[in-house]
């Protein structure tokens, strides 16, 4: 397995190509490797002057045809010569259902490791945006500027994320980069931009780079869940995106405990430094660690190598016929245009601007925290950070009662459904998203009302706590809700929804401060937790009424 995974990552690749298949090598380049029989069909053999079979992918006299110079590597299965060819035989595919090739086929304990890989990506990308606001007060003394031009550090690295896979995201759907050319070259930049964010010398070099890190850390925190659906198959979806959700969670929360310590202790840099470390093991690990996951990729690689093999320039993967011709110009102007054309949907629309809301208040805590913990229960700076610890746990309970409810509620519906022979609406996803949702006012007006000097500090770290089940919950609802309505458009409403939601989430952190100070931490709150009363309705008759809005949509599946 560790051979495999080896082989398969972005190292073992270049160290495959390098050695013409000597080391890490594929199957098709081992000694006795059977060629498929409809690869090497043939009208007449001709050698070339090494003594090589030239082989065609005619569709003429079918004679096995096997490669002189290399009998001991190449032989003919013949029995195949008897199958009658349904498909285009010049279609490079999956050797057969339990082609170890194939990711859906990996074992389980390969699919785990692949799949903590993605999410360890994913948490260094979304742990540098909040591990940045312990360093706020020291930018602020270090460069003389005020508290939202210090911020803007915060909100143009979330920002960076939300735009970026507009332009990142649809280069991973092309088969000849794949998955990992983008998440490693990104990544890697990701990690050098780093460098001019802790030796700036003027608050201009910092937010320009930190605008650019989350530009080019996007595409983990846009496709990741794409890649752990990869390699399970779709009963198991439910379960994997929560995992990797939680590792999107953890950033953020994350961010304020280590950040904290470190700034107190040695200035604003130090923070970003963990981050430079975090991301320094995270590369190495993943250049070496990380498998190609994207299923047409991985076919046009083994074409590559079988049109080497054989000959037979007409052998091409299913992904490199249907990209034939488009340009790059062309991919991109789709990508851009589409995620705005589907915004229009009104479904798309409110889960937008509600998920938009969401995602901003829980950027809004990194403003509210210090407020209440620092100034009103005296928390020092690497104290005032581990409030956000109580995010954790009830991440954690809420996990687990999300995979019961999956486990024993939805999948039942499902198997029934199937059986009888019908569909399920994608509405059904809605619904824990619905009862969620009231943890969200009950969590703003707990932390809200309870942030004061006579209260024990535990209660608003409760009820912050409280904010996490309605967060993801509503993330899981929805984002399941909206690829199951729109499923040939899923990557672009993906990317619509990130962009929205981010764009929305980062100018919050910028009037946080002074939002809060001037209405109040109690009046605040009750204002946040009003408007998300008020949206809850709009929840609930998506919910109910959903089918008919899809109905009139040309762009979503029909009731």
């Amino acid at each position: 397995m560790v051979a495999d995974i080896i082989r398969d990552s972005t190292i073992g690749h270049f160290i495959n190509f390098i050695s013409n298949g000597k080391y890490l090598s594929y199957d098709d380049q081992r000694p006795g490797f059977i060629v498929p029989a409809h690869f090497a069909l043939t009208s007449t053999p001709a050698s070339d002057a090494s003594g090589v079979s030239t082989l065609c992918g005619g569709r003429g006299t079918t004679t096995p045809v096997t490669v002189s110079a290399r009998e001991d590597h190449i032989a003919v299965d013949e029995k195949e010569l008897d199958k009658k060819l349904a498909y285009d035989p010049n279609i490079v595919g999956w050797y057969g259902d339990d082609d170890q090739d194939n990711p859906q086929n990996w074992s389980p304990a390969k699919r785990a490791f692949v799949a903590f890989s993605i999410s360890l990506m994913t948490f260094t990308i979304y742990i540098g945006s909040a591990i940045y606001t312990p360093s706020i007060p020291g930018i602020m003394e270090e460069f003389n500027v005020s508290l939202v031009h210090a911020t803007l550090g915060l909100t143009l690295y979330v920002l960076g994320y939300g735009i970026g896979p507009m332009f990142l995201s649809p280069l991973q759907e092309l088969p000849a980069l794949g998955r990992n050319t983008v998440y490693m070259a990104t990544l890697f930049l990701f990690l050098i931009f780093q460098i001019p964010i802790f030796t700036a010398t003027n608050i201009e070099t910092i937010l320009a780079f930190r605008f650019l890190t989350g530009f080019f850390g996007s595409p983990a925190l846009a496709t990741g869940g794409a890649s752990v659906c990869d390699i399970y198959p779709p009963r198991q979806h439910a379960y994997v995106v929560g995992i990797w959700a939680l590792g999107a969670v953890g950033g953020p929360i994350a961010g304020p405990v280590v950040g904290g310590f470190a700034a107190q202790a040695k200035g604003w840099r130090w923070p970003l430094y963990e981050l430079v470390w975090l991301c320094a093991f995270s590369f190495p690990f993943l250049m070496l660690l990380l498998p190609e996951t994207y299923g047409p990729t991985i076919l046009l690689k083994r074409a590559q190598r079988l049109r080497k093999l054989t000959g037979n320039q007409q052998l091409v993967s299913q992904g490199e016929r249907d990209t034939e011709g488009d340009s790059i110009a062309q991919v991109f102007k789709e990508a851009l245009s589409r995620p705005f054309i589907l915004a229009k949907e009104p479904v798309l629309l409110f889960t937008n601007i509600y998920l938009g809301f969401v995602y901003a208040i829980f950027y809004l805590w990194f403003e509210a925290f210090p407020l209440v913990f620092s100034d009103i229960y005296q928390f020092n700076l690497g104290l005032s950070g581990l409030p956000f610890l109580g995010f954790l746990v009830s991440a954690a309970v809420t996990y687990t009662f999300y995979v019961l409810y999956q486990k024993h509620h939805i999948q039942p519906r499902f198997d029934r459904a199937k059986a009888e022979g019908r569909d399920i609406a994608p509405e059904i996803r809605l619904e824990i998203g619905v009862v969620a949702s009231l943890s969200i006012p009950t969590s703003l007006l707990i932390f809200g009302f309870a942030s004061k000097p006579t209260v024990h500090w535990i209660v608003p770290v409760i009820g912050a706590a409280l904010y996490l089940p309605g967060i993801y919950l509503s993330f899981q609802s929805i984002l399941m809700y909206i690829t199951s309505a729109y499923p040939l458009y899923a990557a672009s409403v993906l990317a619509g929804n990130d962009l929205f939601r981010s764009t929305i989430a980062s100018v919050f952190p910028l009037f946080g401060r002074a939002f809060f100070n001037n209405l109040g931490l109690g009046p605040g709150s009750a204002l946040l937790a009003g408007i998300s009363f008020a949206l809850m309705p709009v929840f609930w008759s998506l919910m109910k009424w959903g089918y008919i809005l899809r109905s009139r949509s040309k762009y979503a599946v029909s009731p």
